[in-house]
């Protein structure tokens, strides 16, 4: 599975809006030595985020699957 921006901006429940910021992403994605800009063009594997072991990682492929799920069930393609 791929992660893209739009999970990473519709992620709800860690603050009172949906998604994370931009800015603190980039900063994760520094802090972790993975590329912001390739993520923003192609998406990162879901195993390359788990890898990092990181909660707020785990938590967004957990939320792709999830978006996954309900567009299967809704019919449409991912």
């Amino acid at each position: 599975m791929i992660i893209t921006t739009r999970h990473l901006f519709s992620i709800p429940g860690f603050s009172s809006r949906p998604g994370f910021c931009r800015g603190g992403a980039r900063a994760w994605f520094a802090a972790h030595g993975l590329d912001w800009s390739d993520f923003v063009r192609n998406g990162i594997a879901a195993e390359v985020m788990e890898a990092t072991g990181d909660a707020l990682a785990l938590a967004l492929v957990a939320w792709a699957r999830e978006c996954a799920t309900k567009e299967a069930a809704d019919g449409r393609q991912q």
